[in-house]
This record gives C-alpha cells, sequence and structure tokens, in this order.
C-alpha cells in the first residue's frame, strides 16, 4: 500500500522529532530604559538566553541607527546558556519616548537574525503644544497661541525667539516667569504656501533643551479646529 507523500513526512517528524534549534532571547521581548533628562549618553547591559537545542554563533551586531552601538560577551552560546551584552546610546537630540533595535545575525538557519528592541523614556523637561500650528491657503490669517511648559524641577528662562520666516510674525508671554510660556503666532498672508519654525533659546543648563522649534505651515486643504 502507497503511503501519502505529506503524510509520510508528518510520520518521520513525529518518530525523529523536530530539527534541533537554538533561540536567543532576552527575559521581555523590549527592554525598558529610563535615562535622566541631563544624560547625554547612556550605557545599559542586558541579559539573554539559548532557549534551543543547539550552540548559536552570532556573526554580526547591526543598528538601525547610528546613536546606538553595542558588543556580546562572546559569540557561541551552547544549549541553555546566558549571555551579557552592552548596549550604548547617544542621546544628545532625543526626548520623550523611543525604539530602537539591534539585529544580530547568526549561523542558525531557523533564527538568522535575532532582534533586541529597547524602548528610551528621556523626561521631556519642555514641552511645546501644539508642535505644528496650521493655516490653510487663502483662509483667516488669524493668531494661534503654542504653549510652552517646563516639567523639570528647574526653572527655565525663553532668552529669545526668532523666525525662519519673514512672513510669520510672533510674540512671547511670561505666564508663570520660568514655568509656562505662549508664543503667539500670526501669518501676514495666507495667500501662498509657507512652512518653517520659531526658534526658541532658552537659558537650560542642559544642552538640548537650549534651543527648542514650535514648527508652523500654510497649505492647502488645512481643516480649521
Amino acid at each position: 500500500m502507497s503511503c501519502n507523500p505529506s503524510l509520510r513526512s508528518l510520520l518521520l517528524a513525529l518518530v525523529l522529532g523536530s530539527p534541533a534549534a537554538a533561540e536567543l532571547a532576552t527575559p521581555q521581548p523590549i527592554i525598558e530604559l529610563r535615562p535622566k533628562a541631563s544624560d547625554e549618553t547612556f550605557s545599559t547591559e542586558f541579559v539573554f538566553e539559548n532557549r534551543g537545542s543547539k550552540p548559536v554563533k552570532v556573526l554580526e551586531i547591526q543598528s538601525t541607527c547610528s546613536c546606538l552601538s553595542a558588543s556580546l560577551d562572546k559569540a557561541v552560546y551552547q544549549p541553555g546558556e546566558k549571555g551579557k551584552g552592552k548596549a550604548d546610546f547617544s542621546l544628545s537630540s532625543f526626548s520623550g519616548r523611543f525604539e530602537k533595535t539591534l539585529h544580530m545575525r547568526t549561523d542558525d538557519p531557523a533564527q538568522p537574525e535575532w532582534v533586541v528592541t529597547f524602548a528610551i523614556e528621556v523626561p521631556e523637561l519642555i514641552t511645546i503644544k501644539p508642535k505644528t500650528q496650521e493655516w490653510s491657503i487663502d483662509g483667516p490669517a488669524e493668531a494661534k497661541v503654542t504653549k510652552v511648559t517646563i516639567n523639570g524641577d528647574e526653572p527655565i528662562t525663553i532668552t529669545s525667539l526668532s523666525s525662519t520666516r519673514e512672513a510669520m510674525q510672533y510674540t512671547l508671554k511670561e505666564v508663570v516667569p520660568g514655568r509656562e510660556y505662549e508664543v503667539t503666532m500670526k501669518p501676514r498672508s495666507t495667500a501662498e504656501v509657507m512652512l518653517g519654525a520659531i526658534k526658541i533659546q532658552t537659558n537650560s543648563s542642559i544642552r538640548r533643551y537650549r534651543s527648542q522649534m514650535a514648527f508652523f505651515s500654510v497649505l492647502r486643504g488645512v481643516q480649521s479646529p
């Protein structure tokens, strides 16, 4: 009696068992990190394990961002063996929450690439809402207010404003000294497309917060709030 090829493959798999495989994994799918607002660089160690049944070799480490580099304590990990890695971040231009990943190329066909994901949350000492003010082409050239809030322990003073476009007028109001400000923007005209930003200079002791941007645009099809 002939045997169906698919059935024969299934029976062989049941008799012989599954092929040996490696599986590198961290205890959590995402590694959460919380550096201080003043940190321009940040380093962390992470642990992982070969949960598979055969050795695995890490051939290459690649990062999705020039702001992240990494190394492992060695290249080959035996079944059940734990390893350590080190990740170094450059945070000079980041604030808020963002994700970065490492991609490890291995010699295991079942797991040719192992991805390690980091979620980094850098405290936002300055929040700007809305981040972008919008006007519609040929719409009312009305004034709109952007709120700037200081969230850290120390007060921060806005020392100056400037615009990347002469056609955008602006004023600054100090609502609570060192804590709350209002930037009012008003286009001279909405007849033409315009994209730009108000540059906000501060006296923050932390370099990344000394210069902030509040954006603006005049575009077609913008819906009024």
